[in-house]
């Protein structure tokens, strides 16, 4: 008993050192431009586009094997993805595509950050390593496209 009590407060301080890791962004504006969702050879996608139509956010559900994959370009190689929300702020590991340039990582379809995501009130905040975050707004692409990769 004494030791699954102190593997809760171990599990429960680090993640708690994460999360104060990562700003608040409750006032942070959003980037103006749009969602895109569209279907994909293995499963669907939905990319945030900015005002000027560059991508900046990528969500790739990957239907076989039930994996969200949620990436943004990078300049740089990165180990972490911070993401932010209206009720969970994580910082996860990651790994950079020289290929694509970007940071990514994925996530089962079933993990909690994706309702997170899905359902943030407002904005949802993504940041590669420690450079500044993008804010986007949580339109109905991100809810379906998990939606997707969980049917």
């Amino acid at each position: 008993m004494r030791l699954t009590f102190a593997a809760a407060l171990a599990l429960a301080a680090a993640s708690s050192l994460n999360a104060q890791s990562i700003a608040d962004l409750t006032t942070t504006p959003t980037v103006a431009g749009e969602w895109v969702y569209s279907q994909a050879t293995d499963g669907s996608e939905a990319v945030f586009k900015d005002a000027n139509s560059n991508p900046q956010l990528w969500l790739h559900c990957t239907r076989v094997t039930r994996q969200v994959t949620v990436s943004r370009p990078a300049s740089a190689p990165a180990s972490t993805l911070n993401i932010w929300t209206s009720t969970t702020q994580q910082s996860l590991p990651a790994s950079y595509d020289a290929q694509t340039g970007r940071v990514s990582l994925s996530k089962w379809a079933f993990e909690p950050l994706w309702d997170a995501m899905a359902f943030s009130r407002g904005r949802i905040g993504v940041a590669v390593g420690s450079d500044a975050p993008i804010v986007v707004p949580p339109w109905e692409e991100v809810a379906r496209l998990v939606e997707d990769c969980r049917v």
